[in-house]
């Protein structure tokens, strides 16, 4: 439905005489409306019994269980609101000695960039869906790249930018070093073993004694691995992660650090439960005498989980350290997901029962706070860019860059709970959130983790990752710092410029959506009152988590 969605989309945009009647605000309504009919859809699949046990679908290419239906409605929900969340604010200048005309060049390009926005959004969404479900090598590339090649897309999405189309080509060229990687590790995975299902060479690995095939088994899961870690910009593969986000714009970033990581953290976690369950297959033939041993298979096992230990600790120390030193706030931002990639692939490395439960609520926790934050910082940078001197430079100034709303530093945020006091409360209760700060969610998120590590016996990483979560809190409370620090530099404006800002602040009208409001509200009690009603999320993580580990 989706594909045929994405057609339709296209046809339309080419069309003249349809895009014409079509205002760019349109589209990302029937965007969102579109993934939202598609959760309604996976969610009506549940009542089919059978789901639990998997159902093969076009010829054994794609996989659906309830693992990947869950999954799949968050990451349509998550779309869905990202899509949504591009600001619909009225701007109204009422005053008789600026001419200003409403239907500017940069009101134009802007609107343009929504149209291009919501269809690439479509795409990468499509290509997130699929790699969930891919039970086999060739899908599992493909539905990658399908993905890759649309956030590729987002992050050069405003062409007039200079440091978008940086980022942009900076994302693609590392971006496709890694799937080259990936790539790679599946031909010596084929080539050794002839074959592409994933079903079918776990049941080969687990029982075949053959060393060489099982070296270019170990081999090429390795590169794979390390593709996949360098796609979500986990330590040491972090690097080209601060400056894309930072270069592009907010709304892009929104997308590039909830979705992508989503779908790559699952496939991650299917590959990794089965090595892990191969491997107690072969501890428990390894107590036969007349079996001879796995060693092969146990070195791949041993380093596959040892990568993603090493990585995790990276994560934790370099997404901590230095982060302190950021003035950016999407930089800092990209520092802390680096961080929260740590304790993610620390989750994934254990691969217990508790460790499942606490990877699957960590990622529900992460999409929701990281989200909400982004959504804040968003609607900060419409308020303050058309509140006050931004203002001024941005409309005498013709722009086409389309991400003069954008917040780049820090210090803009400084004063702003003087202001807008309900936002800046908001943003506060998410940093402290992230900062695991009791009882927000992302404190239980980080517990659940550290709980798993400490009952399989990885103290030393539990340590490390109670420190750093102490270190990192340190920096999300400069921005509340900043955040309530009334802002006393208004002398420096010029008497002309101080006539304009009061006539604008006196004359204009900027309104958030009610939308917009209603979503980052649903989100904020959601990470505030989680410890109030529970329940609903546990129970749900717990089942699932059962369901997967004794499966």
């Amino acid at each position: 439905m989706m594909f045929i969605s994405i057609m339709i989309f296209i046809v339309a945009i080419a069309l003249p005489s349809i895009n014409r009647n079509i205002s760019p605000n349109l589209y990302l309504r029937i965007s969102s409306l579109l993934l939202l009919y598609t959760g309604a859809l996976i969610l009506n699949a549940f009542y089919i019994q059978s789901i639990g046990s998997g159902i093969g679908i076009y010829s054994g290419l794609f996989q659906i269980t309830l693992f990947t239906q869950l999954f799949d409605i968050v990451i349509v929900l998550t779309g869905s609101v990202i899509l949504i969340a591009w600001p619909l604010i009225n701007h109204k200048f009422i005053d008789n000695n600026l001419d200003f005309n409403e239907e500017g060049h940069k009101i134009l390009s802007i609107n343009n960039y929504r149209i291009k926005y919501s269809i690439i959004v479509l795409i990468s969404t499509l290509g997130s869906l699929l790699l969930i479900s891919s039970s086999n090598l060739i899908t599992l590339y493909l539905s990658l790249e399908l993905q890759s090649f649309g956030v590729y897309i987002l992050a050069s999405l405003y062409r007039h930018s200079e440091l978008a189309i940086s980022a942009g080509l900076k994302y693609f060229l590392l971006g496709s070093l890694a799937s080259c990687i990936i790539l790679l590790g599946c031909g010596l995975i084929y080539s050794f073993t002839g074959l592409t299902n994933l079903d079918s060479i776990y049941s080969m690995i687990s029982v075949i004694d053959n060393n060489n095939i099982l070296l270019g088994f170990s081999l090429g899961l390795i590169l794979i691995f390390i593709g996949l870690l360098f796609k979500i910009a986990a330590a040491p593969l972090h690097n080209w992660a601060p400056d894309v986000y930072a270069d592009s714009a907010t709304i892009i970033t929104t997308w590039l650090t909830i979705m992508p990581k989503i779908s790559i953290f699952l496939i991650f976690f299917e590959i990794q439960t089965h090595i892990n369950l191969i491997e107690n297959i072969n501890i428990i033939l390894e107590l036969n005498p007349l079996n001879n041993n796995n060693l092969s298979f146990n070195n791949s096992y041993f380093w596959s989980k040892n990568l993603l230990l090493i990585s995790s600790l990276l994560s934790l120390l370099i997404g901590t350290i230095l982060g302190l030193a950021q003035t950016k706030i999407k930089r800092l931002l990209a520092y802390s997901t680096i961080s929260h990639v740590g304790f993610i692939l620390l989750a994934l490395a254990i691969n217990s029962e508790q460790s499942i439960e606490a990877l699957i609520f960590y990622i529900i926790q992460y999409t929701i706070t990281n989200l909400n934050t982004f959504l804040i910082i968003i609607l900060f940078g419409y308020i303050i860019k058309n509140s006050f001197k931004d203002l001024i430079q941005s409309i005498m100034v013709e722009d086409e860059t389309g991400t003069e709303n954008d917040i780049n530093y820090i210090s803009e945020l400084k004063g702003q709970f003087f202001l807008n006091p309900v936002l800046s409360i908001t943003l506060t209760i998410c940093l402290f959130s992230m900062a695991g700060i009791p009882p927000l969610i992302g404190f239980f998120s980080k517990q659940f983790v550290l709980y798993s590590a400490i009952q399989n016996g990885y103290y030393f990483m539990s340590i490390i990752a109670i420190i750093v979560s102490i270190i990192s809190a340190s920096y999300y409370l400069k921005i509340i710092k900043i955040l309530f620090t009334k802002e006393e530099n208004i002398s420096e404006y010029s008497d002309k410029e101080l006539k304009i800002i009061n006539n604008l602040n006196s004359n204009s009208e900027i309104e958030i959506s009610s939308t917009n409001s209603f979503i980052i509200s649903t989100l904020t009690l959601s990470i505030l009152l989680f410890v109030l009603k529970p329940s609903i999320l546990l129970n749900s993580t717990t089942i699932l988590s059962l369901y997967l580990f004794n499966f």
